[in-house]
């Protein structure tokens, strides 16, 4: 059973209002820099207990704690209203100022965590962690756009020049840019212990047996394929062009790691199970269902927790971790 206690900040006080929660969900999902929570409260005079008087014009902030720990901290922007005395709110963290904040974005030789730290500061956004990006995109440019578009298409320029993955999140007030591969955690989904349901599928759609790296003139700089995987079927080929900074080492390292993340078949897990608040989307947890014969790391790709009657249960999406699972 979960313990959760819920804070509203209004008018510079900090008022504890747990006591009028009926329902808590707390979500977030890959692609979105905000993670969000709707709490379902009483709105109601009663007996040891007042109103809530929230209005998200005024400009109110909660946190969400789950066995006394801080999990959610942000701003109130939608409220609900109605005659069976009950309100409903939805606060986002401080990813939204990402997600609404809009500008023209130009940089020269700047790495994907440089153009994050600049957005953020742009935009008043405290940043915690911020993992370092050793590829420095020559132009990038992009106009009347989101602070979080910018930042995800650099990600993305990132990840296609080093194979590295990289997510945003926000702890305790503050933005941070993590290397998704360090965010595994102890967490194991047991299909014989904690699990409820779960919808399987996978995919050899968009499957690649062997990657070519060619340069601006169309001549081959690298390549790699999978001859096992095509010997069962057949040839399926990603062609890229690689930045003109990378030396030829760094252009076989990288046909290598893009390789390795398109030749496994494309595996969707969605599950139904026990809460745990550490698993949310970006991390990565051990899933072993003995019907599927499956025993490996997945990435979180959406998490949506419910905390409703003293119990805590959470909806996952998962995908394959391939660089996890060929790291060991």
């Amino acid at each position: 059973m979960a313990r959760i206690q819920l804070l509203v900040v209004k008018d510079k006080k900090t008022i504890d209002m747990t006591n009028l929660v009926k329902s808590v969900r707390w979500s977030g999902r890959k692609g979105s820099s905000a993670r969000t929570i709707t709490v379902a409260m009483i709105d109601d005079d009663g007996y040891r207990h007042a109103r809530s008087g929230i209005d998200v014009a005024d400009g109110n902030q909660c946190v969400f704690l789950v066995d006394g720990k801080e999990r959610f901290r942000g701003i109130l922007m939608n409220q609900n209203q109605g005659d069976n005395k009950q309100l409903k709110f939805k606060a986002y963290d401080n990813g939204i100022y990402l997600a609404n904040n809009k500008d023209t974005f130009v940089y020269k030789n700047k790495t994907a965590d440089q153009v994050f730290s600049d957005v953020c500061s742009r935009f008043g956004i405290p940043t915690g962690e911020v993992a370092k990006c050793s590829y420095k995109i020559p132009e990038f440019t992009k106009s009347k756009t989101t602070g979080q578009d910018a930042v995800l298409d650099a990600l993305s320029l990132d990840y296609k020049a080093t194979g590295t993955r990289h997510f945003i999140s926000s702890d305790k007030g503050k933005l941070s840019l993590l290397q998704r591969k360090d965010q595994v955690i102890s967490f194991v989904v047991d299909g014989d212990a904690n699990l409820y349901g779960y919808s399987y599928t996978k995919s050899i759609e968009s499957i690649k047996t062997r990657v070519k790296m060619i340069s601006k003139e169309g001549t081959t700089l690298a390549e790699k394929s999978n001859s096992s995987l095509e010997q069962k079927i057949g040839i399926f080929q990603e062609i890229q062009q690689p930045d003109e900074s990378l030396t030829k080492a760094q252009v076989k390292d990288l046909v290598g790691s893009v390789l390795d993340t398109l030749d496994d078949p494309e595996e969707t897990l969605t599950l139904n199970i026990l809460g745990d608040p550490d698993v949310i989307s970006g991390k990565a947890i051990l899933v072993k269902i003995p019907h599927l014969d499956i025993s490996r790391a997945y990435y979180v790709d959406s998490d949506d927790h419910t905390f409703e009657d003293n119990m805590h249960t959470m909806s996952l999406t998962l995908t394959t971790a391939a660089e996890i699972k060929k790291e060991g």
